[in-house]
Order: structure tokens, then C-alpha cells, then sequence
């Protein structure tokens, strides 16, 4: 899940990276089959020969897995790759703790209310204050001014808010009286008074959420794309990804294995808290060592190179909405991804809430979440290495469709099951497992197709309409998806209760989004064609 970055700065995106990585092994295999049949041409002995092919095998192979060369290189990479890598491992651990104190302490369904009223304001406070800070101070200074108050916080938190929140909250019955609410409310304003109660949950849970925004894209990527060219980015990147893999792998053993094992949530969160504060520590070290070798070696990366990484164009919403107004292929494009944002964000709250049911007690929650991240990371760093090439046997519309025909095939037993009833220990267990299965496949669905696929739709574009295009969805698709995801369960929450209690009315919602992002990726899958072919013709 790479985040939307404040400013306007180009950041590659997985499916770049990916896309990037195809053409590695390619270029590679084609000069090693060179190779072998001008030595056949030449007439070399069986032994010599054997001798290249085995030389020219084991060369294919590692650059196919490590294609990065020579000590100075392979540093350079060491040194940025770790500064990802401790990035992921702090959002995986703050992310899962996040939810776990605010689903076990007030429910699922407060996340929705969370993401509008709490999230988004942070985050375009947030925004205001680095394009200031951008301003006056540089970049090194930047960096550490953007880290180091996110690890801050989450070590006070653990040192002083966490074992003081009975004092500082007020009890849930004085949020009622306050507000003037009997003890058997339901709905939206029961949620409002839970919020008010666990303030400093909710607290922790913004701070994390602006964290994972900020973090990749602009702690790591910002400074990745000032020292890491153009030409080595096609070899660097790919690797980067699989880097983000395995810190979420590390960060779920760590939760299990240790902080889970703890006597109760406070001496846990102080495990946590204390590999969070080791990450920040490691990124900010990474960082300075990283600075001074490109320094000291004097690596500079080339004006030229520079000049080629494209700068997203900055849009505002009524602009992003004209220019994709003007255009039925970019509409398409935007219709996939916001299809996308707003059925994960259906299934993603539901899914937690049943979590809940199943792991009342924040240590088990807690436990099961960290199993689920290390799952994560292992399919992600497969699915990065291998399904790309799904495409290349499927064809850009079967992978197009491929994502929300899984989803539907996915969510019709996980719905079933929550439809049947959830009240029973055997029925829970069993809607819990489908969720799981149908969000883990529905992630790893999206790593595999849909980023490659949507990213692919971009290819056959004219320069103007791929800058502007792209930068107009990601302020539409991805805006509208998560808060037009959110905004709809809060009003399903208000007229049912809960996000239980209205799974009938939002699996209808679910299946007509997935029907409307289907029909889109069937006709973009038309018009993708021609434009390609209109692309080859030019050409010839």
C-alpha cells in the first residue's frame, strides 16, 4: 500500500517499479543467446563451450535476481535499501498497533469516522506545514524535521500518554452525560462518545495513519530519486520492492513471537514501542551514512538524469475533474481506480470488525494481526517477482478484469457467511477465515494485476495527458476512494447501527461497484488496443 505524497514531486509507484523489472532479465537473456551463437559461429570446443554456457547461466541468473554490480554500487544500494526497509518495519508495526487499540477499545466502524474527521484534516495540516518547512530549510534538515517528531510522539505516547490515559480520558459515562445520551444509544453518536473516551487511541491512530502517508513517500522516495539515476533506478527500484516485503515479514514475527507474549496491552505496546524507536533511529542513521558516501565518493547524479524523472503535475480537484471530463480513456482509468479504493474500503472495516468478535482481548487482536502482516509480505514479495508475467500470458484485459472477478468470487461466501450470522463461535471462526482469505487474495490480486494493468493503461497516452492524467486521478481516485468509502459506511452505520447489521445493504453497494469497474476495465481493454495499435503504426 504506497501512499499519496504531499508534494508534487515525482515518486515511483510499485507497478513502475515492476515495469521496470521486465525489462532487466529480458535485455539480458537476448545478449546472452548473442553470445552463444556467435561462439557456435566461430566453432569452439564442446569443453569451452560448456564452460560459457555455465559462466554465461550463472551471470544470467544473478543478474536476474541481483543486478546491481561493482562495491561502491551495491553500497549505495545497501545503504538506501535499509532506510525503505526500517521505514516499512516502523509503518507495519505502528499500522497494526493503531488498529488494534481502536477496533478492540471503541470498533471497526470507527476508522470510517476516523479517516474523515480526524485523518484527512491531519493530513492537510500536515501538507501545509512541510510546503513551508520545504521552503526555509534544507534538505538534509528537511528530512530529519519530517522523522523524527513522528518517532517522538510514538515514544511518549508509550512513556507518558498510554500509562496516564485513565487520568487524562474521560469514562464513557461522562462523555454520555456530556452529550446527553441515554446508556442504550446505538449508532453514529454511540461511536462519537467511544472516540471521546479513548481520545488518546484515536490520537495515535491519526499520527500513524499521517505517518504511513508521509513516510514512504517522502522520507524514502524523495530522497531515492535526488541520488539514485535514471539508469539505475531500472535495477534499483524492483529490488526496493522486494525490500518492502520483508519488513512487514520481520515486524508480524516480532508482534508474535514477543510483544503479543507480553502479561497485558501496556507492557506490550512498551515492546513495540521500543523496535519503533530502534526503526526511527535506523532510518535516520541510514540516512546520514548513506549522505556521507555519496558524498565522500563523490557520486553525483547527472543533470541529464535529473531533467528525465518527470515532476508530477499538481492539480486541484475541479481541475483534475475538467481534464478527466475531457477525455472517456483517462475517465476509464479513474473508474478502476477508484472501483478499487472504495470495494477494499467495504470489505477492509467489516472484515475488522468481525476480527474483533472473534479477538476481543487487544493481545490476541494484536497476535492474529501480526500473523496476517507477515503473510502479507511473503505473498507481496512473490507476487512482485513472479506476477508480472501473468499479464504477458493473459493479455492486459484479462488482467484487468482478473482483479474484481477475484474480489467478486471472493466476497460472495464472506458476505454469505456474515448474512447467515456471526453470533455463534463456530460461524464467527468461519466468516473470519473467509475475510481473510478474501483480504489477503484481494491485495495480492491488486500487487499482481491491477497495479501493472492500470499503470500499462498510462503507456499508449500522449506526454500531456500521461502527466496530467495521472496526477488528476490520484487526486480523484484515490481522494474519493478512501473518503467516499468511509462517508458511505458512516451513513450506513447511522440509518443500521453497525457495519454487522447493514452487511445486506453494503453487499449491494459492494457488487454494483464491482459490475461498474468490470464494465470500465472491459471497455478500456477496447480502447487500449487501439491506441496501441495506433502507437505501432505511427511508429512504422
Amino acid at each position: 500500500m504506497h501512499v499519496v505524497t504531499a508534494e508534487g514531486n515525482h515518486f515511483p509507484t510499485r507497478n513502475q517499479k515492476l515495469m521496470a523489472n521486465l525489462k532487466a532479465p529480458k535485455s539480458m537473456t537476448t545478449s546472452y543467446k548473442t553470445l552463444m551463437d556467435d561462439h557456435h559461429v566461430r566453432g569452439g570446443g564442446a569443453a569451452a563451450d560448456n564452460k560459457k554456457n555455465n559462466h554465461a547461466s550463472g551471470s544470467a541468473i544473478r543478474n536476474a535476481l541481483f543486478p546491481i554490480h561493482g562495491k561502491e554500487e551495491v553500497t549505495k544500494f545497501l545503504l538506501i535499501g535499509s532506510i525503505k526497509f526500517f521505514v516499512i518495519l516502523a509503518l507495519t508495526l505502528t499500522r497494526d498497533n493503531k488498529d488494534t487499540m481502536v477496533v478492540t477499545e471503541v470498533g471497526a466502524e470507527a476508522i470510517a469516522f476516523l479517516k474523515i474527521y480526524g485523518v484527512l484534516p491531519a493530513a492537510t495540516l500536515f501538507i501545509a506545514l512541510y510546503s513551508k518547512m520545504a521552503t526555509l530549510l534544507e534538505k538534509k534538515t528537511l528530512f530529519y524535521a519530517t522523522c523524527i517528531p513522528f518517532f517522538v510522539f510514538f515514544f511518549l505516547f508509550d512513556a507518558i500518554i498510554y500509562p496516564n490515559k485513565s487520568s487524562i480520558q474521560p469514562s464513557l459515562s461522562t462523555v454520555y452525560s456530556i452529550l446527553g445520551m441515554k446508556s442504550d444509544a446505538t449508532g453514529a453518536s454511540v461511536i462519537f462518545a467511544k472516540l471521546f473516551a479513548n481520545w488518546t487511541s484515536a490520537l495515535f491512530y491519526i499520527v500513524a495513519e499521517v505517518y504511513s502517508s508521509v513516510s514512504v513517500g517522502i522520507l524514502f522516495w524523495q530522497f531515492a530519486n535526488d541520488v539514485v539515476s535514471v539508469q539505475q533506478a531500472k535495477r534499483f527500484y524492483p529490488l526496493f520492492a522486494q525490500m518492502s516485503g520483508l519488513a512487514p515479514i520481520l515486524a508480524g514475527q516480532y508482534v508474535v513471537r514477543y510483544a503479543s507474549k507480553a502479561g497485558d496491552f501496556g507492557e506490550s505496546l512498551h515492546r513495540l514501542t521500543r523496535m519503533i524507536t530502534f526503526a526511527g533511529v535506523m532510518i535516520c542513521l541510514m540516512y546520514k551514512w548513506a549522505n556521507d558516501f555519496i558524498e565522500r565518493n563523490n557520486i553525483i547524479v547527472a543533470a541529464g538524469d535529473v531533467q528525465k524523472k518527470k515532476k508530477k503535475a499538481k492539480m486541484t480537484m475541479v481541475e483534475s475533474a475538467r481534464f478527466l471530463a475531457s477525455s472517456e480513456y483517462l475517465r476509464l482509468i479513474a473508474a478502476l481506480v477508484l472501483g478499487y479504493g472504495l470495494s477494499i474500503n467495504f470489505t477492509d472495516i467489516m472484515w475488522k470488525s468481525i476480527l474483533k468478535k472473534q479477538y476481543p482481548d487487544p493481545l490476541d487482536y494484536q497476535r492474529f494481526m501480526g500473523n496476517f502482516s507477515s503473510i502479507v509480505g511473503l505473498s507481496t514479495c512473490i507476487v512482485i517477482f513472479f506476477g508480472v508475467h501473468a499479464i504477458r500470458i493473459l493479455g492486459w484485459r484479462m488482467g484487468a478484469l482478473a482483479t474484481p472477478a477475484v474480489m467478486a468470487c471472493l466476497a460472495f461466501p464472506y458476505f454469505s457467511s456474515i448474512l447467515v450470522g456471526v453470533d455463534q463461535p463456530k460461524a464467527l471462526h468461519i466468516a473470519v477465515a473467509l475475510g481473510t482469505v478474501q483480504t489477503l487474495l484481494s491485495k495480492t490480486a491488486k500487487y499482481a494485476l491491477f497495479d501493472p494493468t492500470t499503470q500499462m493503461a498510462y503507456i499508449p497516452l500522449d506526454e500531456e495527458s500521461k502527466v496530467k492524467g495521472k496526477a488528476a486521478i490520484e487526486v480523484l481516485g484515490s481522494r474519493i476512494g478512501k473518503s467516499g468509502g468511509s462517508l458511505i459506511q458512516q451513513g450506513l452505520v447511522m440509518i443500521f447501527g453497525d457495519i454487522i447489521s447493514a452487511a445486506p445493504a453494503l453487499a449491494v453497494i459492494y457488487y454494483c461497484v464491482l459490475v461498474w469497474w468490470a464494465y470500465s476495465a472491459n471497455r478500456l481493454g477496447t480502447l487500449f488496443l487501439e491506441k496501441t495499435e495506433e502507437a505501432k503504426t505511427h511508429k512504422r
